[in-house]
């Protein structure tokens, strides 16, 4: 073979050599090479619902070394087409075929906990926080009229299917998602055993939940929770009106704003005309003053019987009450508590 034809081969090997190299380079470059630009040893994307192209870019760009590159490699793996919604992990070093995987095949769920809340407002404000719709989405949803005319709900009883607990949603659940995953949560709590107690007790799983919203806005104590129960079981038996204090709380607060803080009701809110005034109008309010956790609910199922019909505060050991079977000794044990809101000038 002459020297010219070596020397041409050995050309078209290095050219084609190098042609390979970058190819090569290019390849591992686009898919394989690390890709980020954050000091963290790991960040969350939240990519919104309906997320395309250009918003994509948006949110990941800040994150990557070579943002050219990233999009090569989704164009090639058809992911610009197929962008998903969700909350995602991405982790430091990962490279565009990692990232990739992530964003296409691994939501990732998160816990959403929720307790303490006084109306469906401040669940879904709460919420919102947690997961993608926004507070006027939920609340739409939870009020939505063919929602409530279905499961026989009212606007205001609907409350009473938000059972406190932590649950696990993917971070783009739609409002409906979130609401329909709370009735089925509240529908499997109410067994037929429950629902038997309810029952024998003449009362409904929504009214067991009013009576307990109220029971636990009476006292912290959960050991004293069954007594309070039987005290306005007691007295709806009796077709007693209620009276119970943190319903005029509730209705101060309808009326003055629910930021207020309320330490004492006074004679003259009493006369508050709602229908959540106990004191006012006979029977439970129309839905729950409170969202009720768990052991509320249950001292109303399991409440004990007796023959208490009044309590109030015990001074001497706060968050407790004293009972009474009548009004006279009602009277002599609201002494001390009265005198004890005197001694403290308490006012409002």
């Amino acid at each position: 073979m002459k020297k010219s034809s070596v020397r041409n081969i050995i050309i078209l090997i290095s050219v084609l050599f190098l042609i390979a190299s970058v190819f090569i380079y290019d390849y591992y470059k686009t898919f394989h090479y690390a890709n980020t630009s954050f000091n963290q040893s790991e960040i969350h994307l939240y990519v919104p619902t309906g997320t395309h192209f250009n918003g994509l870019k948006k949110i990941i760009k800040p994150y990557l070394n070579d943002s050219l590159s990233f999009f090569k490699a989704a164009t090639k793996k058809n992911f610009i087409n197929n962008i998903k919604p969700g909350k995602f992990l991405i982790k430091k070093g990962f490279s565009n075929t990692e990232i990739i995987h992530s964003l296409r095949f691994e939501n990732i769920p998160i816990n959403v906990t929720f307790n303490n809340l006084e109306r469906l407002e401040d669940l879904a404000s709460k919420i919102s926080k947690l997961i993608e719709p926004d507070s006027i989405s939920l609340m739409k949803s939870f009020l939505e009229s063919d929602f409530l005319t279905d499961n026989q709900f009212t606007k205001e009883s609907v409350f009473s299917i938000f059972m406190p607990n932590t649950y696990e949603f993917y971070w783009n659940s739609t409002s409906d998602d979130f609401r329909n995953r709370m009735l089925k949560y509240f529908k499997s709590y109410w067994t037929v055993d429950r629902k038997k107690k309810a029952k024998s007790l003449n009362l409904s799983p929504i009214d067991v939940s009013i009576l307990a919203s109220i029971v636990q806005r009476e006292t912290p104590k959960v050991d004293e929770r069954p007594t309070i129960s039987g005290v306005y079981y007691n007295r709806l038996e009796k077709q007693m009106k209620l009276q119970a204090d943190p319903t005029v709380v509730y209705t101060i607060k309808q009326k003055n704003g629910f930021d207020k803080k309320i330490r004492r009701v006074l004679y003259k809110d009493l006369r508050i005309d709602s229908p959540y005034n106990t004191y006012k109008y006979k029977g439970l309010p129309p839905g729950p003053i409170y969202m009720p956790d768990l052991s509320s609910i249950e001292s109303v199922l399991n409440l004990q019987n007796h023959e208490y019909l009044f309590f109030v505060a015990d001074v001497s050991r706060p968050g407790y009450h004293i009972f009474a079977k009548n009004l006279f000794q009602h009277n002599r044990n609201k002494r001390q508590y009265t005198n004890w809101l005197r001694k403290n000038k308490i006012k409002r």
